[in-house]
């Protein structure tokens, strides 16, 4: 089966449910109803990726054995019962609950999979590890990842969609493309232990992406949302006056690469050779020099054809 970007699926080998007449779908749907939360929402929750979520839906898709399990574990209902048991949710729920962490086992383990990839690289972590961090055992991680690679790739995508949230905040709140441009270089900017940690993920990823196919085509995805999003700021920067009349996909490829660059140095360096400060200001420089409309004589604080 094909993925969104025309290659094979990359769990095809993993156990798929049948669903012929679309029985374990209408409950799938039943479970996100139930939670009164949007499908991309969900997909977040039960960390899937937002378009294997709708094909399954839609019925172009059969769910793995591993989603079922995941959304069993978010809604809160027996694995059988989305299976074609008989039992309702209601019943399901009448059960004294497993006390669960906040947002549920997988997210769970995602979280601590970043923390553990951050720390040890991928190759260096054992599933031991994450379920002793966990708190549970092997077996209950595999219940809901059952590979390697698909924790990688949970763990990557969920890193994703909370980059992608702080952008889209940060953005929303900006007045103007220059103040867009700066929070999402700030973003950027490993400073704090979270943003490290991302950064040290997204290193492991570009090295799994080189031999991976399918860790390949998340990172191809993922970078060209990045650069689209960065070449839609300049975009706009150039149509307000505060950016120069750039070619906003040409210069989004320079500044990402500069980000990637500067980053890498960061966290590979000393602290005393090139630190978050060094490189917030390398790339402050970079927006002044090449993006910033040079201010006209007489005319301090307004871009030039500014009114």
């Amino acid at each position: 089966m094909d993925d969104a970007r025309g290659g094979p699926d990359p769990d095809d080998a993993a156990d798929r449910i049948t669903d012929a007449a679309g029985a374990v779908t209408d409950r799938v749907r039943e479970v996100i109803g139930r939670l009164g939360v949007s499908h991309r929402e969900f997909a977040r929750r039960i960390v899937m990726d937002p378009s294997k979520l709708s094909r399954s839906l839609g019925g172009t898709r059969r769910f793995t054995l591993a989603e079922i399990v995941r959304i069993a574990d978010i809604g809160g209902v027996d694995t059988g019962w989305l299976l074609g048991a008989p039992e309702r949710p209601a019943a399901a729920a009448e059960r004294a609950p497993a006390a669960v962490p906040e947002g549920g086992r997988p997210l769970q383990i995602v979280r601590e999979t970043v923390r553990l990839i951050a720390e040890h690289g991928f190759h260096g972590v054992r599933v031991a590890d994450i379920a002793a961090a966990c708190g549970t055992s092997p077996a209950a991680v595999h219940y809901h990842f059952p590979g390697r690679d698909e924790l990688l790739e949970a763990a990557v995508r969920w890193c994703m969609d909370e980059d992608t949230e702080r952008r889209a905040a940060g953005l929303a709140a900006a007045p103007d493309a220059r103040a867009e441009l700066l929070h999402l270089i700030a973003l950027q900017t490993p400073r704090t232990e979270q943003q490290r940690r991302q950064w040290l993920v997204w290193l492991d990823l570009w090295a799994q992406a080189a031999r991976s196919t399918a860790v390949g085509r998340l990172h191809e995805h993922y970078y060209r949302q990045w650069r689209t999003t960065v070449a839609d700021v300049l975009r706009r920067g150039v149509a307000q006056g505060v950016f120069r009349p750039v070619d906003p996909e040409f210069t989004a490829l320079r500044l990402t690469a500069l980000i990637d660059g500067l980053a890498t140095q960061v966290l590979a360096t000393a602290p005393d050779s090139t630190g978050p400060d060094t490189m917030h200001a390398a790339l402050l420089a970079f927006v002044e020099s090449e993006l910033t409309v040079p201010k006209s004589p007489g005319r301090l604080g307004h871009p030039k054809g500014s009114p």
